[in-house]
């Protein structure tokens, strides 16, 4: 009698991005956090137990098989592998309709309730902003300088992943104008 796996309503993307990533090479736990944490769209925490949690399931599920692979002077380390059922379960969810961004910016919040502050004020916070994404743009294109993980099997596959880096670069420059054109509407306000 087959024994039919059972997927799980909704996993989650990070689950995604894991079998996404091992598509590429078989990794340790610690090399995929490693990976997560250098990434600037696969936003997770990246902390141990959600990736090992993942991966338990992932494991369960039978999208992945694990190795371990010992060593002279140091612990054992499990080597994870995507499986064949994984790469239709990856390719299955890269098919599927994408979810529309969510829109989860604190200033905007604190932005919304600005109102409470002082001219001084407000000219001080916008600026910590604008200082803030400008340090995210230096520090996006030096990612994008250095070369992050990329898997880079294909010419195509290069040109997304340099196209996901400008669309991550072009969203904070986006930001920046956002904010001068705030600034500039508000700046009536700041001389009254």
């Amino acid at each position: 009698m087959e024994v039919k796996k059972k997927m799980m309503p909704m996993m989650m993307s990070i689950n995604y991005a894991i079998l996404g990533i091992l598509s590429t090479q078989s990794l340790t736990g610690y090399d995929l956090k490693k990976i997560i944490q250098d990434s600037s769209f696969m936003y997770w925490s990246g902390n141990n137990n959600q990736i090992y949690k993942a991966l338990v399931e992932l494991l369960n599920l039978g999208f992945v098989t694990n190795e371990i692979q010992m060593q002279e002077s140091s612990p054992a380390k499990k080597i994870y592998t995507i499986t064949a059922e994984g790469i239709v379960e990856l390719k299955k969810w890269v098919l599927s309709t994408p979810e529309i961004a969510e829109i989860k910016k604190t200033f905007l919040i604190q932005l919304a309730w600005s109102d409470l502050l002082n001219d001084e004020e407000l000219k001080s916070l916008l600026l910590a902003y604008e200082e803030q994404i400008k340090m995210q743009i230096i520090l996006e294109k030096e990612k994008s300088r250095r070369g992050r993980f990329s898997p880079a099997r294909s010419k195509r596959e290069l040109t997304m992943w340099e196209m996901i880096q400008e669309n991550i670069i072009s969203s904070c420059e986006n930001e920046l104008s956002w904010l001068e054109t705030v600034r500039n509407k508000l700046s009536g306000d700041f001389q009254q």
